[in-house]
């Protein structure tokens, strides 16, 4: 029988190891949801929503546990792990306040003696969900998928099967029934083949281009609804009336936030010319105070690479880097056992550079000195991503007309990039379609009806 190893990426001893599920026992897993279905679309809004309070109530009161299993799993410092399972508590307070106001009929005035626009539930919606958050980003699209009355089966990241099923546990102690959601312990093979025999309604997929484009080739075959939260490569502009040394600081919080594994963490810097040298001086001595090592230490600032084989494309990147002329500033020194990758600062940089263009998904921050605004503008858009960016000014007109020019589905001023329930999230360009979160991401998954009424002659 075929089975998915956990590993532990700081100690490199194993957590555990799990039977993938046959064919027979996928198809029997499915069989429960799609009967569960029904009745769960047939409960009022406003039950549903109950169920999201006990649900959130589970979540903080096992949030130690699940935090290490995160951390376990995937090596995130556990403050961060923890900050991820209160955050998911979040979004079920939220939803379980606000679903019955974003399913509301909308009753349009029209000719007709009355019209309106319902919503309602597809089915059984499938998850594709990735490593680096577990949790929140399967309760990102969950949450609101659930409350539209549609059912949710989910196959986690292959190297986290533990937070998988901390998350199915969740469900069950919350009361769920039976068959709302379920975790399949399955391979990519398997989850494309249930898509291509039409045995899911509708999918949700967080992870790589290449990922999205696969499963939305399959989705778009069988005319089901996709939703594609894919990669970034984030543009930070820092422009030249900046407190240099606060932006510095927050700009290395940002790039190596969840040991540089973030979608939406700041992956290119594009500085100014007046403040460039200040800039990098010190966002490399902040990064210098950072605490790498045990991520199950409270006072561990960067943890391993989830994966031993993420470390060979990273390298290289650097590699392509050096080759065409850039200076390549190492940071802390790292422990010898582990899946570590020493931080860089990358610096000399020019757009014919990989580091320009494609994602870096780990601790490498690479600093682009630009003349004005509208080189800044030009080279922030200069890539086929486009999920999230940051602009940096004192003046605030001036920053928001920059913002409106980026092409990104999410840009914050002065703030890092950071999804939140009562907006919607989601990406641009290759960095993906569909919307998470907000009444946006409640109604992805539902059949948006019309309906008129005429009064018989």
């Amino acid at each position: 029988m075929k089975k998915i190893r956990s590993v532990n990426p700081f100690t490199e001893e194993i957590n555990g190891e799990f039977d993938l599920l046959t064919r027979q026992e996928v198809d029997r897993e499915l069989e429960k949801s799609r009967e569960a279905f029904p009745g769960w679309k047939a409960l009022p809004v406003r039950t549903r929503m109950e169920y999201f309070k006990r649900l959130s109530a589970v979540l903080r009161k096992n949030a130690g546990q699940y935090a290490e299993t995160i951390t376990k799993e995937m090596g995130k410092p556990i403050r961060l792990s923890a900050q991820e399972i209160e955050r998911s508590a979040s979004i079920c307070d939220f939803f379980a306040e606000r679903s019955a106001d974003f399913l509301e009929d909308e009753v349009v005035k029209t000719a007709f003696d009355m019209s309106y626009v319902t919503f309602e539930p597809l089915g059984v919606i499938f998850a594709i969900m990735p490593w680096n958050y577990p949790v929140i980003q399967l309760f990102r699209f969950a949450i609101p998928t659930i409350a539209a009355g549609n059912v949710v089966v989910l196959k986690s990241a292959s190297n986290v099967p533990m937070c998988g099923k901390n998350i199915e546990s969740m469900f069950s102690e919350a009361a769920f029934p039976e068959g709302v959601f379920k975790t399949l312990i399955i391979d990519s093979e398997m989850a494309m083949d249930m898509i291509r025999q039409d045995k899911v309604d509708g999918v949700s997929l967080t992870g790589s281009y290449a990922a999205g484009s696969q499963i939305g080739s399959l989705a778009g075959g069988g005319i089901k609804k996709v939703v594609l939260e894919l990669g970034g490569s984030d543009p930070f502009i820092v422009l030249d009336d900046v407190n240099v040394d606060k932006v510095a600081q927050i700009a290395v919080q940002n790039r190596f936030v969840n040991n540089g594994q973030s979608c939406v963490a700041a992956k290119r810097f594009f500085v100014m010319e007046s403040v460039a040298k200040a800039f990098t001086e010190s966002f490399i001595h902040h990064l210098n105070t950072n605490v790498i090592g045990d991520p199950m230490d409270e006072k561990t600032d960067i943890g391993p690479l989830a994966t031993k084989g993420a470390m060979a494309d990273l390298k290289a990147m650097i590699d392509d880097a050096r080759a065409k002329g850039a200076t390549v500033i190492e940071g802390p020194q790292v422990p010898s056992k582990g899946y570590f990758m020493r931080p860089v600062v990358i610096v000399n940089t020019n757009q014919s550079m990989a580091i320009a263009r494609e994602e870096t998904f780990g601790p490498i921050a690479p600093i682009f000195v630009v003349k004005d605004e509208e080189e800044a503008i030009e080279f922030a858009n200069a890539t086929e991503f486009g999920l999230g960016a940051t602009v940096w000014s004192s003046n605030l007109d001036r920053a928001e007309k920059i913002a409106r020019r980026i092409d990104a589905g999410f840009v914050a001023v002065n703030r890092m990039v950071k999804s939140d329930p009562r907006l919607p999230f989601g990406g641009t360009k290759k960095s993906g379609i569909g919307r998470e979160l907000s009444h946006y991401g409640i109604r992805e998954f539902t059949n948006i009806k019309t309906v008129i009424i005429e009064k018989a002659d």
